[in-house]
């Protein structure tokens, strides 16, 4: 009994020293790692923040093909409508509708009976001029030598030269006249006064058809070439007038289709520029010149038109490391010494391709957050990497396989044949 009473007690207090020895660790670790741990707002507890990883893009000068993207429409090159000179009974039509037709092709024919009828008249009264003039004119002749030797008075001769000149009149008022019903027989024959491609013919054989009508006969349009109209501000397009001045050729290129996804494989020239602005809409008109060889471009058709104002030097930024503030501003996100993150506001002039034309907030040779930015704060820490774009790297696969292709086709074909 007494051993196992003694037994308890070392038992007690051995259980006791383990307590103590586990308190004092506790409080000596507890010590220890209080010391250890730097206080959040030292330098120490920055440097050891976890640095965001972000990628970045070097800002330098780099050479920029400047466009400026309008609205344009298409109208015709020349457009003339067909109208009758006199007035008459069509009797042919002489041309396909919608074909093309040369400058001087007949195209209808009016009845000319009556018109043939009135030349002949007005060359008879010519001819009866012509005849009644001889015998004034013999009479002149002689009268003009009588006066020399008196033998008829000088009111008589005057009276016989007059008589003269009146029948020179009749031959030249008869000589008009045939010329008249010259003109109105040729207007009986209507001709194309411009190549081009014709419409549909607004009137039929049988049809009455007068010199005064407001309706044509039916219209022809020159399409190769076409003219583009372009609007653009007043400011704007003074601004693109200097920007062009002593450039000879400025090359327009069109896009087309419901969305404008279709590039027209023709370039134009712009070769006009409206010299007023017009008050009601405070705009100006550009209009360029586009080749047409295969009548895509119809009149009255929307496109957009891309105005190429030559080469320039810029500094570029990617338009996805761009922010747009509430007040409508871009901002982007630079590093800087120490590789801390810093929002810097930016002024643009334009955009080129997928990127913006910066003119100012950025310098050569800064560095720009183009992606993971969403995870940086003013003043953060990030570790910066090269942004690599994959729209470039992708077409760059592409085009590689595009090389590679034709040689496998090429195999193919030949094992075909």
């Amino acid at each position: 009994m007494a051993r196992s009473g003694k037994k308890i007690g070392i038992g007690i207090l051995v259980i006791g020293a383990l307590i103590l020895v586990a308190v004092l660790y506790g409080i000596n670790g507890k010590t220890d790692a209080q010391e250890k741990t730097p206080d959040a707002d030292s330098p120490q507890a920055a440097s050891q923040q976890q640095a965001v990883p972000v990628a970045t893009i070097d800002i330098a000068l780099k050479k920029i093909e400047e466009t400026k993207t309008l609205p344009g429409r298409v109208s015709a090159f020349r457009q003339s409508q067909i109208r009758p000179q006199v007035e008459g009974i069509i009797t042919k039509r002489l041309f396909e509708e919608g074909a093309q037709v040369e400058k001087g092709q007949q195209l209808y024919q009016i009845d000319d009976a009556r018109y043939k009828a009135a030349l002949a008249s007005a060359e008879a009264d010519l001819k009866s001029a012509q005849a009644s003039i001889r015998s004034v004119k013999s009479r002149n002749e002689r009268y003009r030598q009588l006066v020399e030797i008196q033998a008829v008075s000088q009111q008589e001769y005057d009276d016989i030269r007059a008589e003269y000149a009146q029948a020179e009149a009749a031959i030249a008022v008869a000589q008009a006249a045939v010329d008249v019903a010259k003109v109105n027989l040729g207007y009986t024959k209507v001709y194309a006064p411009i190549s081009g491609d014709i419409g549909r013919s607004l009137v039929t054989e049988g049809s009455l058809v007068t010199a005064n009508q407001t309706d044509p006969l039916a219209v022809i349009t020159q399409l190769d070439p076409v003219y583009v109209d372009m609007q653009q501000s007043g400011t704007d397009g003074a601004k693109l007038k200097t920007r062009w001045a002593g450039q000879s050729n400025i090359p327009v290129e069109l896009m087309i289709g419901d969305n404008n996804e279709i590039t027209y494989p023709h370039k134009g020239e712009l070769k006009f520029s409206e010299v007023t602005v017009d008050e009601g809409t405070g705009s100006i008109t550009l209009r360029a010149v586009v080749p047409n060889p295969d009548d895509v471009l119809m009149p009255g058709l929307f496109v957009r038109s891309v105005v190429y104002l030559g080469e320039n030097e810029g500094l570029l930024v990617p338009q996805r490391a761009a922010i747009r503030g509430a007040d409508g501003g871009l901002s982007v996100w630079t590093v800087e010494e120490g590789d801390i993150a810093k929002p810097r506001p930016i002024q643009i002039s334009n955009a080129y391709k997928d990127n913006w034309i910066v003119t100012e907030g950025l310098n050569e040779g800064d560095r720009v957050i183009v992606e993971g930015y969403q995870k940086v704060s003013d003043g953060a820490k990030v570790s910066p990497s090269p942004w690599k774009d994959e729209t470039v790297s992708g077409a760059a696969q592409e085009t590689s396989a595009l090389n590679e292709q034709p040689k496998e086709t090429g195999l193919q074909e030949g094992a075909a044949e």
